[in-house]
């Protein structure tokens, strides 16, 4: 039996496609529950969700009046049924093996967590959403993830998107922390892998992730995460539960903010700011210029679009830090 979680909140410009998806997978029916949780939406979204289950019995809702993710997969934990539990985004469609394979790599594998890679692509096509899709497809734009560039054997990992289990992996490793609003899938791979579990990917199948299409969107999702991974460090005090390239950005960051506040007092220090400007100008102008010819795609939103990713994660990562200071206040 298969218990499918999906945690939802204000969806309902991307539900139709992601139970689309649920309704051809080639997953047997009648070993199948898909639990949608959601964090009372006023867009629409439940209203979408109770129509299909009353056309599909396996579909239900539930209801997570704290909104966050980690709570909702909680929920979804505790309430499922199947000794195999499986997370979704609604924020992502889904091949017809999706459900199939991972179950069956989870099985032959014996693995404590399986998961695929996660494709980038945007429900909205046009130039400015292509720019956008392909920075976040870029190893320069959101850095060495192996889920996010693929692969083509089944490798052991640290951390994969989303993920499925064994249902008595929570009661071995623990629930999802609910103190994370991000990083909470990431943090729990971490945990899982540091009590001796074994997480893996394979080829076989894919999953593909529909990205934010306005720069104010990136912008806003991005700092949330930067902002997070310091947030995450602090609640888990395990700074293993990241790792060095989600701070990155941070760094990047910092390189233009120190040496330009140290050359109020020694002016030749501000250099460094200089430098490591327009080292990362040059560089970025190279690969947006090299993604505009080779597809076709406009230079100017590829140049926007992987300034607005790093600069908002980076600014997210630092406002974490004040956060942070703060609460040990």
């Amino acid at each position: 039996m298969l218990s499918v979680i999906c945690p939802i909140y204000n969806e309902a410009k991307y539900i139709d496609v992601c139970v689309q998806s649920i309704l051809l997978q080639d997953y047997p029916k009648q070993q199948l529950e898909v639990l949608f949780v959601d964090g009372m939406s006023k867009d629409g979204t439940r209203d979408i969700v109770n129509n299909y289950s009353k056309q599909y019995p396996f579909i239900r809702l539930l209801n997570n009046e704290k909104r966050i993710v980690p709570v909702a997969m909680n929920i979804g934990i505790k309430a499922s049924i199947g000794d195999i539990v499986m997370r979704l985004d609604a924020h992502a469609q889904y091949p017809p093996n999706y459900f199939s394979v991972l179950v069956k790599e989870l099985v032959r594998l014996r693995a404590d967590n399986v998961g695929v890679a996660c494709k980038t692509d945007v429900l909205n096509k046009t130039s400015k959403t292509l720019a956008i899709r392909e920075v976040l497809s870029n190893r320069f734009g959101v850095g060495n993830s192996t889920f996010r560039l693929g692969v083509d054997k089944v490798i052991e990992v640290d951390t994969v998107p989303f993920g499925c289990w064994k249902k008595d992996v929570f009661n071995k490793y623990g629930f999802y922390d609910e103190r994370l609003i991000r990083n909470q899938d990431i943090e729990l791979n971490k945990r899982i892998v540091r009590g001796g579990g074994h997480i893996f990917i394979g080829p076989d199948t894919y999953c593909t992730y529909l990205a934010r299409e306005t720069f104010d969107g990136l912008a806003k999702n991005n700092f949330g995460n930067g902002k997070w991974n310091i947030l995450t460090v602090y609640y888990t005090k395990q700074f293993k539960s990241l790792s060095v390239r989600h701070f990155i950005p941070l760094l990047f960051l910092l390189s233009l903010i120190v040496p330009s506040i140290l050359a109020c007092f020694y002016f030749p220090i501000g250099i460094i700011s200089l430098i490591s400007l327009l080292l990362y100008i040059f560089l970025i102008s190279i690969i947006s210029l090299s993604l505009a010819l080779k597809k076709k795609l406009c230079f100017l939103y590829l140049m926007k679009a992987f300034v607005i990713l790093h600069m908002s994660y980076g600014w997210g990562s630092l406002v974490g830090i004040i956060n942070m200071i703060g609460y040990r206040k």
